[in-house]
């Protein structure tokens, strides 16, 4: 709006058409907005203002010492005198004429300059009675940052202090209007609270922007009327920041894709709502196959690259970008919904893998990965998140663990499994720490003068109900759940205590104990078993400790040195089960072993084995090996043996594992009758 009248101007000059109030005792000047300067003043006003005459004054530059708050609140009426020229306001301000506080209430109006530019009459009303508090209550409504309006019950605004004022987008903007969202405004009128306290999205001059609001209800001091006071302050960055703050709690920095945190919330409430309406909907789980792969080769810069790319890739699937979630590391989720049938599911399953199976390119390179999915449908499969995930979670296991690179439907089967798992991982975990363990031994036999010559170690579970279980039944499970390190040091442990006190009563014993993978890949191995040898009052010497041919996979130096570092110690190292994993007896030269024992398979099935038994010992003797065949069952499975010239064996031809009692009457059962 233009600052000047387009109108022609009266002919009348100022000082003519304000010449009767020139006589008046009461204060009254007139004020240029753009010059803040006073333009006009009666006698009155001279002695309010201190200054000897009207030209003095005139010379006065008001804006030298004026604040910013003062300065925006006489734009502001400006602006809106421009808009109607007939209001009023009235205020209580503080003048400070030659530098001393001189507080008047003042009535502006609108006063069109001779030159056509809007200035401003200002009426100083007779003189008032203003204590301390009052004057300093005026000052801190005109200077603070805090918006406070005074409305009608209606609405209507009635005051407005400068903050607030300049925060409107016009002077007679309703209550109604300031409210960007309707659901606050009905806040207000409903309540019943003397006081209400909202953050609300308004209307303001700078745009839409967040107010903390505090509401009262009050009477206008003027008219007795019902009225409401509300206070204000822009809280938009703090709004902004809480909206961050809320957006990276829910999101994943790398891939911008919802997290886990939402996925909880969100998509839980979406499943509520497809099934409140009788729909269907699916989850689908993604882990990619082999990443690890691209961490370790290319470094992890490629690998947060890959998942970026990956990500773009399934939000390009159109589910919409709520839908797709990063659960952290390389696993993503897929909420579809609502669907007709798990055929649905299917079809988005298969364009994930056609996705995702294309070439990425990573520093300059052409990178392929394999995603492996799981897929849950609800409400069959679950009506909650929490089922939904973990069932799904099982059915991509059930992928990996058919091949990878596919994708599979959660059964019932799969739960069950689990299920079955997870009881059995508990009864281990009490079985340990009551005792129910026990160490078996099965003898190890010369083949030739049929004298026992040492022992294995085989762990037993006593279990209460369901009376001995077989180790094939919970060592699988011992292993996938951890336990396996706490109960290879049980056995370990019992076979130092049964071999020292076999040597005491005169049995020469070695006793063999076998190592699994993850006891052999811990760094600590060496010096844990050597700690429990030490404490059990036994010699590494007299014990042999049995590897699986696949501790040897990949030849690594520290595989090499660990084992050097046992035989270092005393130990013996023979090689478990020899023959059925990825050795070659080429290799044997490159590693400390002691003994090999041949796999009970090839015992089982000598007719058409052989060759591949007698092959076995004879490149064991070439390397000074000693042999040892597993599984011997029969007498001619024995003769043959001797035939071979195999140094030793054990089976159930000559004894069954057996507790350490029955072994300790077994070795002088036998003594007594081979020297007989």
């Amino acid at each position: 709006m233009e600052n000047t009248r387009s109108k022609k101007m009266s002919a009348l000059s100022l000082e003519d058409r304000l010449g009767a109030i020139n006589r008046l005792r009461q204060p009254v000047w007139v004020y240029d907005f753009d010059n803040a300067t006073v333009a006009w003043s009666n006698q009155g006003a001279l002695e309010l203002w201190q200054s000897d005459s009207l030209a003095a004054l005139q010379a006065r530059d008001l804006k030298s010492d004026m604040t910013e708050t003062v300065s925006k609140r006489l734009r502001q009426y400006q602006t809106d005198f421009l808009r109607d020229e007939t209001i009023q306001f009235r205020e209580i301000w503080t003048l400070y004429p030659n530098g001393q506080p001189s507080t008047v209430e003042v009535v502006f109006g609108a006063l069109w300059l001779d030159d056509g530019r809007m200035g401003m009459i200002c009426e100083a009303l007779p003189e008032a009675q203003f204590d301390n508090e009052a004057l300093r209550s005026s000052e801190a409504l005109l200077h603070t940052s805090v918006m406070i309006t005074l409305y009608s019950a209606e609405g209507i605004p009635l005051y407005r202090n400068p903050a607030a004022r300049s925060a409107a987008r016009n002077f007679a903007e309703t209550l109604q209007d300031h409210f960007a969202c309707e659901e606050s405004m009905q806040l207000l009128q409903s309540s019943e609270e003397e006081e209400v306290n909202t953050v609300a999205s308004v209307h303001t001059s700078d745009g839409k922007r967040w107010h903390d609001i505090t509401a009262r209800r009050c009477h206008d001091a003027v008219s007795g009327d019902s009225a409401w006071l509300i206070s204000e302050v822009d809280v938009s960055r703090l709004k902004a920041t809480e909206e961050r703050a809320q957006f990276l709690a829910e999101h994943d920095t790398l891939t911008g894709l919802p997290n886990r945190n939402y996925v909880s919330m969100v998509f839980k409430s979406h499943i509520e709502q497809i099934q409140a309406k009788g729909g269907k909907g699916a989850l689908i789980f993604i882990d990619l196959d082999h990443f690890k792969d691209i961490n370790d080769s290319l470094g992890h810069d490629a690998g947060d690259t890959l998942l970026i790319k990956v990500a773009s890739r399934l939000k390009s699937l159109a589910l919409g970008n709520d839908n797709v979630a990063r659960l952290g590391g390389d696993e993503f989720l897929l909420l579809l919904g609502p669907i007709n049938s798990g055929s649905d599911a299917r079809k988005v399953a298969r364009e994930v893998k056609k996705q995702l199976s294309k070439p990425f390119t990573l520093q300059g390179r052409k990178v392929r990965v394999t995603p492996s999915i799981g897929i849950s449908v609800f409400p069959a499969d679950g009506r909650n998140i929490n089922d939904l995930m973990r069932h799904a979670d099982l059915a991509m296991y059930h992928s990996k663990d058919n091949g990878r690179n596919d994708f599979s439907f959660f059964t019932k089967e799969l739960s069950e499994a689990v299920e079955s798992r997870i009881n059995l991982e508990s009864e281990l975990m009490v079985a340990l720490h009551e005792g129910q363990f026990v160490t078996y031994f099965q003898p190890r036999v010369d083949v030739q003068t049929n004298t026992i010559t040492g022992a294995e170690a085989l762990v037993r579970w006593i279990h209460p109900d369901r009376g001995l279980v077989s180790p094939a039944a919970f060592i699988p499970a011992c292993e996938a759940s951890g336990l396996i390190g706490t109960l290879g040091k049980f056995v370990l442990s019992q076979s130092v205590m049964a071999q020292k006190e076999w040597a005491k009563q005169g049995h020469n014993v070695r006793v063999s104990v076998n190592l699994s993978p993850l006891q052999f890949g811990e760094d600590s191995l060496v010096n844990d078993l050597l700690s429990i040898v030490k404490d059990n009052g036994g010699h590494p010497e007299n014990l042999e400790l049995e590897i699986t041919e696949s501790v040897l996979l990949g030849h690594d130096q520290g595989t090499i040195d660990k084992l050097h570092a046992l035989v270092d110690s005393g130990f013996r190292i023979a090689i478990d089960d020899f023959g059925t994993g990825y050795s070659n007896l080429a290799y044997l030269h490159r590693y400390p072993i002691r003994c090999l024992k041949i796999d009970r398979s090839f015992i089982s099935q000598l007719d058409t084995a052989q060759p591949i038994v007698e092959l076995i010992v004879s490149m064991a003797r070439l390397f000074k090996l000693d042999v040892v065949a597993e599984g011997v069952e029969t007498q001619e499975q024995l003769q043959a043996l001797r035939n071979y010239d195999c140094q030793e064996y054990q089976g159930f031809l000559f004894e069954r594992p057996i507790d350490f009692n029955s072994f300790t009457a077994l070795l002088n059962q036998h003594e007594e009758s081979v020297a007989a």
